[in-house]
C-alpha cells in the first residue's frame, strides 16, 4: 500500500470460515497511506477475528527501505455488522510513534464462539470512536468520545441547544426544497426524555404552508428526541442528522388511535382500533423521510411485553406507515426496535425505500422490514435488515375486504437485499394477499440463517392472486427451506370470509440461485382443486446440513418446470434436463419507478 488506499467502499458482504473479516496490513518502512475507507452491512460467520490490523507486517522485498517512511492509517469506518461463533472481536495494532487514528465502529454486533478469547478487545496505538457495539473493552476507541461531541458544529453545549449547521449538507431526494427549519426553533429539546410531539407536530404545520413555494424541509439536528406519533404534509422532506435518533414514546396517550385499515376489516386490528404509526401520513404527494443515517428507534420492548401478556386494547403502532400517497421516499436511515411492522407504505404509488438498516431482535413479534401493500410502482434497494418476522412482506388485503377493497401491488422491484431472519422468509407474498399481486421482481438478495428464501402464503377464502413473480441472482446460507409455497395459511379476518374464494398462483420464476447448509429444498403445498400453476425453477444449486431431511422436495398439488436443480426436484416440476438453464427467463423491460431518478439536493446558510 506504498502508493496509497483512498476512497475504497464495501457493503453487503457475507464471510463464513475466514480469518478476518476485514484486515489492513502495513508495517515501518511502508509509507503511503490507507484512508477515507467505509465498510457496512456485513454479515461473519465462525472467524477468527471480525476486525485485524497489523502494524508490525515486517516483510519487505529487499534491504532497500527507508525505516523512516511511515504509513498513515486514518478514517477507517466499520458500521451495521453482524458475526457469530468468533473467537476475538479485534486486535487493533498500530506503529509506536505513528498511531492509526480516527477508526470508527458502529452498530456492530459479534457474538462469541465456545472457545473465544478472554480478551475481545486488543487495542495499542490506535484511537477512534464507537457507538452501539455490546462488547465494551474499547478503552482507545471510547477515549475520545466527549471532546468530538463537544466539538460538533452547530451545538451549543451551555444551553443545551443544537441548530441547524451554518455549513452545507447534501443529500439525494427525488425533490430538493426551497424551505428549512430546526426542531429547536419549535422549542424541541434533544435530551431523551422531553417529548417532542408537540414541537414536532407545530414544526410540520408550520411548514405546510410553504406547499406550494418550493417544499419544505424540518432538519432534526443531533440529539435524542424522544416522540410520540406525528403527521407529516405534502412537498416536504424530515431530515435526521447522523446524530439524531428518534425514540418512540412508551406513553400510550401519545399515540392517537385511528380506524383499520379498509382492506383488512374491522377485526384484523382489533375491534378497538389501532395505534397510528410513530411517523404518519395520508393522502399525501411528494413525501421525503431520508437523512445521513440517522435512527429511528421505537423502543418496541415495553410493547412487545404489552402484547404478549394481552395487556393492548389496541394494535401496536409501526415505525412508518404512509397511506394514499404518492411519490414517495424512504431513504438513508436506521429503524431499531419497531412496536410492530417498521415501514408499510399502503393503497400508495411510486415508492422509493433505499439505503435503510432495519435491526430488531430476532425473537421479536411481528418486526416486518419493510411490508409494500397494496401498491403500485416501487423500488426497495441496498437494505439491510436483521427481523424477527419477514424481511420484506408484499400484501394486498385480507379475505372478503381485500377482495372488496380490489387494490393490487403490483410492478415491484426489490434488489440487493441481505436479510437475517430465522422464523420467517427473506421474501414473503402473503398471506394477506386478496387484493393480487402482479409482476414482482427480485434480484441479487443475500440471506443468512433465515428460515425461507421466499414464501408464497396463502388459502382458502383468500381469493386474489400471486402471478408474474421473477426471482434471480438470490445467495443463501443457513435456512431451513430455500422454497416454501403454503396453501393451507388458516388465518382469517372473521368468519365472513367466503371459503369458495380460491386464489390463483400462477407464473412464478426463480432463476440462478445458491444455498448451503440447507435443511429442506423445498415444501410447495397448493390446494386440492386448485393448484399452483406455472412453476419454473432454473439453474439452483442447493448444499445440504449435516442433518438435511431425507426427502428434499415435498410436492402437492402444484405443476412446472425445472432445470439444472440440485438436488433434484419433485415429479410435478418437470425436469428439462440441464441444457435449458436458461429458462424462466427474467423480464426484459424496465418498471417505471426504475425511471426515477434522485436529484443531489443542497442546504446552505441559515433555516427561516
Amino acid at each position: 500500500m506504498s502508493g496509497g488506499i483512498r476512497d475504497v467502499r464495501a457493503e453487503d458482504l457475507v464471510a463464513t470460515d475466514t480469518k478476518s473479516g476485514i484486515r489492513i496490513k502495513t508495517t515501518v518502512g511502508r509509507g503511503g497511506f490507507v484512508k477515507d475507507i467505509f465498510i457496512r452491512r456485513m454479515t461473519m460467520k465462525n472467524m477468527r477475528h471480525v476486525f485485524l490490523i497489523t502494524g508490525n507486517y515486517r516483510s519487505h522485498p529487499d534491504n532497500g527501505y527507508d525505516p523512516k517512511a511511515l504509513p498513515l492509517i486514518h478514517n477507517i469506518n466499520f458500521r451495521d455488522m453482524v458475526a457469530e461463533n468468533v473467537r476475538m472481536a479485534a486486535q487493533l495494532d498500530g506503529i509506536s510513534g505513528d498511531p492509526f487514528t480516527g477508526i470508527c465502529v458502529s452498530n456492530v454486533t459479534i457474538g462469541l464462539a465456545n472457545n473465544a478469547e478472554k480478551l475481545q478487545w486488543n487495542c495499542t496505538d490506535v484511537s477512534g470512536i464507537s457507538s452501539g457495539v455490546p462488547l465494551f473493552e474499547m478503552v482507545l476507541l471510547l477515549a475520545i468520545v466527549l471532546v468530538l461531541v463537544s466539538t460538533t458544529n452547530g451545538v451549543e453545549s451551555r444551553k443545551g441547544k443544537v441548530l441547524v449547521p451554518t455549513k452545507s449538507f447534501e443529500y439525494s431526494a427525488m425533490c430538493c426544497r426551497s424551505h428549512i427549519v430546526s426542531l429547536t426553533d419549535f422549542g424541541g429539546v434533544g435530551d431523551g426524555t422531553t417529548s417532542n410531539t408537540k414541537s414536532f407536530q407545530a414544526a410540520i404545520s408550520h411548514l405546510s404552508r410553504f406547499s406550494s413555494d418550493g417544499g419544505s424541509l424540518l432538519f432534526v439536528p443531533p440529539g435524542k428526541w424522544l416522540t410520540g406519533s406525528f403527521n407529516l404534509t405534502s412537498n416536504f422532506t424530515l431530515f435526521l442528522h447522523k446524530d439524531a435518533v428518534l425514540l418512540g414514546s412508551q406513553d400510550e396517550n401519545e399515540w392517537p388511535v385511528i380506524a383499520p385499515l379498509p382492506s383488512y376489516g374491522q377485526r384484523f386490528y382489533t375491534e378497538a382500533g389501532r395505534f397510528s404509526s410513530l411517523i404518519f401520513g395520508t393522502n399525501l404527494t411528494d413525501v421525503i423521510i431520508t437523512g445521513d443515517n440517522g435512527t429511528i428507534h421505537g423502543q418496541g420492548e415495553l410493547w412487545w411485553q404489552k402484547h404478549s401478556s394481552g395487556e393492548l386494547k389496541h394494535e401496536r403502532p409501526f415505525l412508518i406507515e404512509l397511506m394514499f400517497s404518492q411519490n414517495v421516499q424512504i431513504s438513508n436511515l436506521t429503524l431499531v426496535n419497531s412496536p410492530n411492522w417498521n415501514i408499510h407504505p399502503v393503497y400508495c404509488s411510486n415508492v422509493i425505500i433505499q439505503g435503510i438498516t432495519i435491526l430488531a431482535p430476532v425473537t421479536s413479534p411481528n418486526t416486518d422490514g419493510i411490508n409494500p401493500d397494496s401498491c403500485t410502482n416501487t423500488r426497495i434497494e441496498d437494505c439491510y435488515i436483521v427481523s424477527g418476522d419477514d424481511c420484506v412482506a408484499v400484501k394486498s388485503g385480507l379475505d372478503q375486504h381485500g377482495i372488496a377493497f380490489g387494490m393490487p401491488t403490483k410492478h415491484l422491484m426489490i434488489r440487493r437485499l441481505t436479510c437475517i431472519s430465522p422464523r420467517s422468509a427473506v421474501i414473503a407474498l402473503g398471506s394477506e394477499m386478496s387484493g393480487g399481486i402482479q409482476d414482482v421482481r427480485v434480484e441479487d438478495i443475500v440471506a443468512v440463517n433465515s428460515e425461507s428464501g421466499v414464501r408464497i402464503k396463502t388459502g382458502r377464502g383468500r381469493g386474489g392472486y400471486v402471478k408474474d413473480i421473477h426471482v434471480r441472482r438470490m445467495s443463501m446460507r443457513t435456512m431451513r427451506w430455500v422454497f416454501w409455497m403454503t396453501g393451507s395459511y388458516g388465518s382469517h379476518a372473521d368468519n365472513g370470509y367466503d371459503p369458495n374464494a380460491l386464489p390463483v398462483i400462477h407464473n412464478i420464476n426463480y432463476l440462478d440461485m445458491v444455498a448451503e447448509n440447507v435443511t429442506m429444498a423445498a415444501q410447495l403445498d397448493g390446494i386440492s382443486g386448485d393448484p399452483f400453476t406455472g412453476i419454473c425453477i432454473s439453474n439452483v444449486t442447493i448444499g445440504l446440513a449435516d442433518k438435511a431431511k431425507e426427502l428434499q422436495w415435498s410436492c402437492t398439488d402444484v405443476g412446472g418446470i425445472s432445470s439444472g436443480v440440485v438436488p433434484k426436484t419433485c415429479e410435478l416440476l418437470k425436469d428439462q434436463g440441464p441444457e435449458k438453464r436458461t429458462t424462466c427467463d427474467f423480464p426484459k423491460d424496465i418498471l417505471p419507478i426504475d425511471d426515477v431518478k434522485l436529484k443531489k439536493c443542497s442546504f446552505r446558510g441559515k433555516c427561516l
